[in-house]
């Protein structure tokens, strides 16, 4: 267990970071999912938009990697205009 202040508010800091890490990381795959499940364009063009700043944010925030992020972008992108 950590014995100096500075320590004890980092771990604590870094819990509140994981947790929020993890729910942004998950709400993007769910929306990802959604995506890819839908059959209708319009609708699929709509939800396009916010996915990927979904993804844009996550690959800004360091949680997936830029690479990842455009690839992501680009398969998505090539599935909404095969509807």
């Amino acid at each position: 267990m950590a014995n100096h202040k500075s320590a004890l508010k980092r771990i604590r800091s870094n819990e509140k970071k994981r947790v929020l890490n993890r729910y942004q990381h998950k709400t993007t795959r769910n929306a990802i999912k959604a995506l890819r499940l839908s059959t209708d364009k319009s609708d699929a063009a709509a939800k396009l938009a916010t996915v990927v700043s979904m993804i844009d944010k996550l690959a800004k925030k360091n949680i997936i990697h830029d690479n990842k992020a455009a690839n992501l972008k680009s398969k998505l992108t090539k599935h909404v205009s095969k509807l």
